[in-house]
């Protein structure tokens, strides 16, 4: 039956995932229309992006966790579910405050629901089938990145039923009721653990302890570092260390915890994920690329969306080839596209000089190729010999370093980016953020070498 085949059960998984980077891109091009329509500050504008993203990340561990013990058919739905329902929320929003609550609603769900797929896919397939499976989930972002935000910009320019830019989140119902359905048809049930509850303090821990790390770096622009910003900080510390020391005592005294640091013992886990911090930290990029064009380059929404085309190209065809290319370089397949990621950003540093029409296009296509090459690489290299019984730890860790990869990049690099750009313009603002992912491609690059040494032992 077909339902019950791997193949479609990967369909329909593909198809709940590419939601949430549609969502990213989709509203990174639209940001402008959402602060001229909700009267958004830049650091309201700066909390849309990273609090979904923060959030996103802050509940990647407890969903692996949730899906582990309640089962991740069952924890997949519910998070599809509030996924639609959230989008709902940001489709009909008429403040800043709501659309930054219905952004966080979707993080939760999407962190909920993404877990289980990663899971899902991870028990399904056999190593030899993740080489595919791996390049085709990458492959969703690709889709997501070569469509997102030229598809705002197609729907933002029709302006179905008057609706302007709300239409860019309430097309994510049509599309996560068809996942729900087939997904409540087609996913295999998990046998549940109702012995082992969530560890409800660790995951408030967690949250709290991220959420200080974060918002005090979109108000840095507006408010500068002033006593909420260190106060903020430093009980960010506070409650990671004590999220770190709760779990040891929890693990010491038989109780369930959130996450089992003895996960860490796994050395490529261990590097991939701050190798997947410092990789993700260029999602700031898909921000203020869109900004630059429309407020420096004054290009029509349109034009902006469609630039960005190439990049996806460049995302897709890697994606799609990187099973391919891994047979040829193993391990070193991540390195290699950490080096062509950055060559694009380098590139791209001098075309903004030196501006060229076809070497832009040129320029967003390497990068797209680099992006692809490394997200499919990555996840596959740090999930590489885990056991099964941390399969849903260990792709929620991994999936946490991506989005607060991505959250500090949109709150921190952002933060230089709109600081420079309110004092000086936006040219050298987009170049200020340009030299620092490559900074911090540099940095993933030489942790990348770890991952292929061990690997190789």
């Amino acid at each position: 039956m077909i339902f019950k085949d791997k193949w479609f059960i990967l369909f329909i998984l593909l198809v709940a995932t590419i939601l949430s980077p549609l969502d990213f891109y989709i509203v990174n091009l639209a940001l402008p229309s959402i602060q001229h329509s909700l009267q958004s500050s830049n650091s309201e504008l700066q909390m849309i992006v990273s609090f979904y993203t923060c959030a996103y990340a802050v509940f990647q561990i407890s969903g692996g966790r949730f899906g582990d013990i309640y089962g991740r058919k069952k924890i997949f739905i519910i998070g599809l579910i509030g996924f639609v329902s959230s989008s709902a929320l940001c489709g009909i929003a008429q403040s800043p405050a709501i659309m930054i609550i219905g952004r966080v609603l979707q993080g939760v769900s999407g962190a909920v629901m993404i877990p289980q797929v990663l899971a899902i896919l991870h028990t399904l397939f056999d190593e030899k089938e993740k080489r595919l499976v791996m390049a085709l989930y990458s492959f969703t972002f690709g889709i997501a990145a070569a469509l997102g935000q030229y598809l705002g910009a197609l729907l933002i320019e029709w302006n179905i039923f008057d609706l302007g830019w709300r239409v860019i989140f309430l097309v994510n119902l049509p599309v996560g009721l068809f996942a729900l359905i087939m997904a409540i048809i087609a996913l295999p049930k998990q046998e549940v653990k109702i012995s082992e509850r969530v560890d409800y303090i660790g995951t408030i821990l967690l949250s709290v302890g991220l959420i200080s790390f974060i918002y005090p770096l979109t108000t840095i622009v507006e408010h500068g570092i002033d006593t909420q910003t260190i106060f903020c900080l430093l009980g960010s510390v506070l409650f990671l260390y004590s999220f770190v020391k709760e779990e040891n005592k929890r693990k010491r005294e038989g109780k369930s915890i959130l996450v089992d640091f003895a996960i860490l013992k796994f050395k490529n886990l261990k590097l991939g994920v701050m190798t997947s911090f410092l990789y993700y930290a260029s999602g700031v990029f898909y921000l203020v690329l869109g900004i630059y064009l429309q407020e420096e380059l004054h290009w029509t929404s349109m034009q902006a969306g469609k630039a960005i085309i190439p990049f996806g190209i460049g995302f897709i065809i890697m994606s799609l080839c990187s099973s391919i290319i891994s047979k040829y370089f193993k391990q070193t397949i991540l390195s290699l596209g950490l080096v062509v990621y950055g060559t694009g950003f380098m590139l791209l540093l001098y075309t903004l000089y030196h501006f060229n029409s076809f070497v832009f296009k040129l320029d967003l296509f390497v990068i797209g190729c680099g992006m692809g090459l490394t997200l499919a690489s990555v996840v596959r290299l740090s999930l590489t010999n885990i056991p099964i019984k941390f399969a849903g730890l260990a792709s929620g860790v991994v999936n946490c370093g991506l989005q607060i990869g991505s959250a500090f990049g949109v709150a921190a690099i952002g933060s230089v980016f709109f600081g420079i750009a309110n004092t000086v313009d936006y040219t050298l603002a987009f170049a200020v953020v340009l030299v620092l992912i490559t900074v911090l491609l540099l940095i993933a690059l030489l942790l990348s070498f770890g991952i292929v040494k061990v690997l190789k032992e």
